[in-house]
């Protein structure tokens, strides 16, 4: 039960209002695409009788110190998007009372829930909603959700860190509108024209779509599968040492082997990969969007294990070196090639890792040992806009793997078997 709003006044740098970066454009797209805000955060349980005071400076220290908290979005009548950054306000944190024998952490996950499912008004709402979960008085839970305009996973653990920290006075990172500005400049607009010259030359060489025809083979339209290996873990970890490869380049040439193995691609694996420009030092420590679509091409034709992982070590690199462009440029692109080709590039096959821990350790454990430690669950899933989807996450002890597959062209046998290859490439290649 909500019982009080606490206004949190608060004060910060970086006022002024212009267009949307690069990166908040892509987000701005799939939010529109998905009919969602695709809010990042959730419940976290306070055991160190933190109070509502102490989330109130939380939420206040967020508002004053990152421009883009205190940002809304201004829309014009010919359907221009842009963005005012405001230089004071109130926010508000929700207290809400889990009152009799109801239980805290369930009133936590449903305000969570509730506020996933309800779209953020974007000219009229701070994109933090922040609110505590109290018994007796006593706060037992924090609920933080943030709209995906106003930062990726990146810019939420820069936050976390500063918070930690307790860095005083406003953020030194560029500002939404600094990198706005920035993206104007000429060296934006060079990034951008080798960017387009290197989708451009794989592209106008590559088939139009890298699966094939549709067809009903009676599975589930989508499915997910949720695939762990302790044996692909340790056998990565086997290859990484013996080659001084980072373990991301083994996994993506297992994926491109298994797929040309399997006879799911009959030339270059070709995927957009979700790509974090953070690595470039002046984006580092900035809090908002920053991933962009990069353009994996790997051709594993023909290679060993060991020639596999050198070519995606350049096509890894590559995807991720001409990730940074302005999207207009590349809407533009696509426009040419379907004009050229007789239709767009069907770019419906996703590939994301998004792994951050170090290269695991070598074990002496046998990696064939642990092949019966293998798991695989499936499960029906919603619509996709995407073929084919592969989602690496960080687990402990396991390769974790998520791949969402449209069985009009992957049938679920086939993509078991896929996952089975990419198994066997791995220990193959140790």
């Amino acid at each position: 039960m909500l019982v009080d709003r606490v206004v949190v006044p608060f004060e910060g740098s970086g006022a002024g209002a212009g267009p949307l970066t690069w990166g908040q454009q892509q987000v701005w797209e799939a939010m529109l695409d998905i009919g969602s805000s695709l809010p990042m955060g959730g419940v976290v349980p306070v055991t160190d009788g933190r109070t509502a005071e102490d989330f109130a400076a939380e939420l206040r220290f967020h508002m004053c110190r990152y421009p883009s908290m205190r940002t809304l979005l201004r829309f014009a009548a010919d359907g221009t998007v842009e963005q005012e950054i405001f230089g004071s306000g109130d926010a508000v944190l929700e207290v809400h009372e889990a009152g009799g024998g109801t239980d805290p952490a369930t009133v936590a996950e449903e305000l969570a829930a509730q506020w996933r499912e309800r779209k953020f008004d974007y000219d009229t709402e701070w994109p933090l909603r922040m609110g505590v979960v109290r018994r007796g008085g006593t706060v037992t839970h924090v609920v933080a959700l943030m709209c995906h305009i106003a930062a990726d996973l990146g810019g939420i653990e820069v936050m976390m860190r500063d918070l930690a920290a307790a860095e005083p006075g406003p953020h030194t990172a560029p500002s939404p509108l600094d990198l706005a500005r920035a993206q104007r400049e000429p060296a934006a607009r060079r990034h951008t024209a080798a960017a387009v010259r290197y989708w451009e030359s794989h592209l106008r060489a590559v088939p139009v779509s890298m699966l094939g025809e549709p067809a009903d083979h009676g599975d589930p339209t989508f499915c997910r599968i949720h695939w762990d290996s302790p044996a692909t873990h340790l056998a990565t970890a086997r290859a990484c040492a013996r080659l001084g490869a980072d373990p991301a380049w083994v996994l993506l040439a297992a994926i491109a082997t298994a797929l040309a193995r399997t006879g799911v691609t009959h030339g270059p694996f070709v995927a957009l990969g979700i790509i974090s420009n953070r690595f470039r030092p002046a984006l580092r420590d900035a809090v908002t969007p920053l991933t962009q679509d990069g353009l994996c091409v790997l051709d594993v034709t023909g290679a060993t294990p060991d020639e596999a992982i050198a070519r995606a070590r350049t096509a890894s690199m590559s995807a991720s070196k001409y990730a940074y462009y302005d999207p207009a440029a590349r809407a533009e692109l696509f426009t040419r090639l379907a004009a050229d080709r007789g239709a767009p590039p069907d770019l419906r096959v996703l590939y994301n890792d998004r792994r951050t821990s170090p290269p695991p350790a070598p074990s002496a454990e046998d990696p064939h040992a642990a092949l019966g430690r293998t798991t695989a669950r499936e499960e029906p899933a919603a619509f996709l806009g995407p073929k084919l989807m592969f989602h690496i996450a960080d687990a402990p002890g396991t390769v974790s793997v998520t791949m969402e597959v449209d069985t009009r062209y992957l049938p679920l046998p086939l993509a078991r078997r896929v996952l089975a290859d990419v198994e066997a490439f791995t220990l193959s290649a140790m």
